[in-house]
């Protein structure tokens, strides 16, 4: 399925290809095919006009923030991971030094610097706010297929939060099973997570989702427990392979948690048809979400000790589609910086992986055009 204006995308392309690659190579001589890809991202994502001064005119003016995050765009698509190797590259190649803004002839700024733009741009979410844009302005207009959504371990350097002792309370009394008796007061089931999730708005459940780092354990493929320190990305992504949102919890958070808010982010950006999840979205909340938004919830069926509900045979072709998502995992993570996680803090961490969620989904919209 075509979902992108291929007339705008041929246009932007040929702007590049044939006005500013040309110019550059004057410039600053060869490039290799790395430093080509880095300059079509810079394009496409244009991170520097979503930076915020913070410079009040007092003292001496801070460095350009702008080329500070093409940078950290830059670092995400060659695959650099620590903000010390960035500086070394910088002061290396003189082509990737310009691409990124920087003067040819004045000092690059300190590792220093860069941490604390790197912070700026954590708290003032610039790589989300950049990717969300990018998104509306590629696909808004267009209609989606599918929308795969999943879970990925990010293991973090960090130690996990300390847990709460929950209060002493009586042991629980073993429930009756049958009708109760005449006369006989049973106490109310208590409702599941899912259920109390329900009416809320996306800034009540991203506030309500638990962000420190802890440990978690989660089932692959295979069906063998793999446990990681860390956090939980959770991504939802197109067919052709473009993420469209995602979000960060700690890694103990199940992954149904995060289905209602990511599924409002998305209908936020794009329309789709399909929403596709494994089993472990298994649940009739998520089903009734999903219909409320307008989409075909496509669940992989938890028999749950029961007997497991098949797909359909078209339903069973369409959820093939869901392989998109473990591409995008696992893309993010070998290619653009997911398993070198260097920083700590929730914020920090997701400012990271967006940083090379930007590259990605820059790659992605380029492969379209083949």
């Amino acid at each position: 399925m075509n979902i992108t204006q291929r007339d705008g995308i041929m246009q932007r392309w040929n702007t590049i290809q044939y006005e500013l690659m040309p110019e550059l190579r004057n410039e600053v001589g060869a490039l290799t095919p790395k430093l080509v890809k880095l300059v079509h991202s810079l394009e496409w994502v244009r991170i520097e006009e979503f930076v915020i001064s913070t410079w009040g005119g007092c003292g001496r003016p801070a460095h350009d923030r702008g080329m500070l995050a093409n940078a950290f765009v830059a670092k995400a698509v060659l695959g650099i991971s620590t903000t010390a190797g960035l500086i070394e590259r910088l002061k290396m190649d003189r082509a990737l030094k310009r691409i990124c803004g920087f003067s040819m002839w004045l000092r690059l700024p300190s590792e220093a610097t860069f941490s604390r733009a790197f912070s700026e741009f954590a708290e003032a979410g610039l790589a989300e706010r950049t990717h969300a844009a990018l998104v509306k302005e590629t696909l808004g207009e267009q209609l989606i297929g599918h929308i795969s959504r999943d879970g990925t371990a990010i293991e973090a350097r960090e130690k996990p939060a300390k847990r709460e002792k929950a209060p002493e309370t009586a042991p629980a009394v073993a429930k009756k099973r049958g009708r109760p008796c005449k006369g006989e007061v049973r106490e109310e089931v208590k409702p599941g997570k899912l259920e109390l999730q329900r009416g809320k708005s996306l800034a009540e459940l991203l506030k309500e989702l638990p962000r420190e780092c802890d440990y978690g354990n989660k089932c692959n493929a295979q069906g063998y427990k793999n446990g990681w320190n860390g956090y939980k990305l959770h991504i939802d992504t197109t067919d052709c392979g473009v993420p469209v949102s995602a979000l960060l919890s700690s890694a103990s958070m199940h992954d149904s948690l995060a289905a209602m808010p990511l599924a409002m982010m998305t209908a936020e950006r794009v329309t789709n048809c399909y929403d596709l999840m494994d089993a472990a979205y298994c649940s009739s909340v998520l089903r009734e979400h999903s219909r409320s938004l307008g989409h075909v919830p496509l669940i992989d069926h938890n028999p749950r000790k029961g007997e497991k509900i098949e797909f359909t045979a078209s339903e069973a072709q369409r959820y093939k589609e869901r392989s998109q998502a473990e591409r995008t995992n696992a893309s993010l993570k070998d290619d653009y910086g997911g398993r070198f996680v260097r920083v700590r803090g929730n914020s920090k961490v997701m400012s990271h992986l967006m940083f090379g969620m930007l590259a990605l989904t820059a790659n992605q919209l380029m492969r379209l055009l083949t």
